[in-house]
C-alpha cells in the first residue's frame, strides 16, 4: 500500500533514483458518471501498471460558486464555467465509492479518491489508507487540518504556490505529526513541456529534507519521458492523469494517459532501472577478467640477479594483473631478490626477502 513508501525503508530511499516510483493513475471523474465505466478504469490502470487508481470526490454545490469561471483549455473542453462542469461529474457519492473501493480490492490496485468538502473527506477516510490534498487546497486551514486530525498519510500538490504558502501548509500537517509528501504540480490543464519546470522537485527536496516528495504531472503523456524524468529526480510518487480513451472530448481526457502509456512508461523504467544498477560503489563480476587481464604487473625491465637490490631501473609494468601489482611498486623497492630473474617476467613476492 502507499503507506508503505513513508515507513523507514522508503523514507531512506525516497531520494534515490534507482528506486521505482509508486504509480498513481489519476482517473478524477473520467467515469463520466458510469459505474462501468468506472470498473473499466480501474481494470486499465491495473493492467498498465499502476500502483494505485485516484478518483475525485466532490458536489458542485460546496466546491465553487455558481458563477465561477474556467481556467482550462476551452477549445478542448468547452464548458465554461467551474459550477456547469462540475455538475456533469458529482453523481457518485458515498455508495457508488464504497463499490469502487471493493472492486479495486477485487483487482488488486489501490484505491484513492481526493475528497473536496467535509462530508466526502469523512467517508473517504474509511476507504483510504492515505489521502490527497488538491493544489486547489493548499491555502485552505480548515480543510488540511480536517484531513491531518484522520492520522493517515498524506500527498499534498503544490501547484501555483509560493515556497512561504507550501510553508505555511506543511506546519499545518507537521502539527500532526504524520508523514507527508509534497507533489511538485503544475496547475494549467494541460501543462506545456517548457512550463513542466521538473527542477522544482529538486527545490522542494531542499526545502523540505524530512518530507517525501512526488509529482502530479499535467503534461501530454507522448513518450512518458516527462515522468520518467521526474522519477529520475527523486519522485518517489507520480500521479498522472488516466483514461481508457484520449481521444473523447472533455477536460480530463485529451491530456491523459492510458493503459498503453502507462505500459511505456513500465518499460522505460525498467530498461533504465537496468542501467543504473545498483548505487553501490563496488566491482561487477562481469569486470573480474578485466581486472585480471587488461591491468598491470611489475615486470622485470633487465635481467635480475639473485640478492641484488630492487631499484627503479629495474622495473616497468605490463599487463596482465597477475603478479605484483604497481600500487606496491614502492613496497619492493630496496627488496632483495631471492632467485635470478629473466627480463619480462612477472614479478611475485616469493622472489623477494620480505623482512
Amino acid at each position: 500500500m502507499l503507506k508503505k513508501v513513508f515507513e523507514n525503508e522508503g523514507l531512506k530511499a525516497r531520494n534515490n533514483p534507482i528506486i521505482k516510483p509508486y504509480i498513481i493513475a489519476e482517473a478524477g471523474v473520467n467515469h463520466e458518471g458510469d459505474m462501468d465505466t468506472a470498473f473499466r478504469l480501474i481494470a486499465e490502470a491495473r493492467e498498465g501498471g499502476a500502483d494505485a487508481i485516484k478518483f475525485q470526490t466532490y458536489k458542485a454545490d460546496t466546491i465553487v460558486v455558481k458563477n465561477s469561471p474556467s481556467y482550462w483549455d476551452l477549445t478542448k473542453e468547452p464548458t465554461d464555467s467551474q459550477y456547469k462542469l462540475f455538475q456533469k461529474y458529482d453523481k457518485f457519492w458515498k455508495k457508488e465509492f464504497q463499490t469502487l473501493a471493493r472492486r479495486c480490492e477485487e483487482e488488486g490496485i489501490e484505491f484513492m479518491s481526493t475528497p473536496f468538502d467535509k462530508e466526502s473527506a469523512f467517508f473517504i477516510n474509511e476507504l483510504v489508507s492515505t489521502h490527497k490534498v488538491s493544489s486547489s487546497d493548499i491555502t485552505n486551514r480548515p480543510f488540511i487540518e480536517l484531513i491531518a486530525n484522520f492520522g493517515k498519510p498524506i500527498l499534498l500538490s503544490t501547484g501555483a504556490s509560493h515556497l512561504y504558502e507550501i510553508q505555511e501548509a506543511v506546519s499545518w500537517v507537521e502539527e500532526k505529526d504524520i508523514p507527508l509528501c509534497l507533489m511538485h504540480c503544475v496547475l494549467n490543464y494541460p501543462t506545456p513541456n517548457d512550463r513542466a519546470n521538473l527542477a522544482r522537485i529538486n527545490g522542494l527536496k531542499n526545502a523540505f529534507p524530512l518530507h517525501v516528495i512526488g509529482y502530479s504531472d499535467h503534461t501530454f503523456p507522448e513518450d512518458m519521458q516527462t515522468c520518467m524524468i521526474a522519477g529520475m529526480l527523486g519522485a518517489t510518487i507520480i500521479e498522472k492523469h488516466f483514461t481508457h480513451d484520449k481521444g473523447l472530448s472533455g477536460n480530463d481526457h485529451y491530456h491523459a494517459m492510458d493503459k498503453e502509456d502507462l505500459k511505456k512508461f513500465i518499460a522505460l523504467w525498467s530498461k533504465t532501472e537496468t542501467l543504473l544498477g545498483s548505487s553501490e560503489v563496488t566491482t561487477h563480476e562481469a569486470e573480474e577478467k578485466s581486472r585480471k587481464y587488461a591491468r598491470r604487473s611489475l615486470v622485470a625491465n633487465c635481467p635480475i640477479r639473485k640478492g641484488e637490490t630492487i631499484t627503479e631501473k629495474m622495473l616497468t609494468w605490463k599487463r596482465p594483473a597477475l603478479g605484483i601489482s604497481p600500487a606496491e611498486y614502492k613496497d619492493l623497492l630496496g627488496k632483495e631478490a631471492l632467485v635470478d630473474i629473466a627480463e619480462d617476467t612477472i614479478l611475485h613476492w616469493n622472489m623477494f626477502e620480505t623482512n
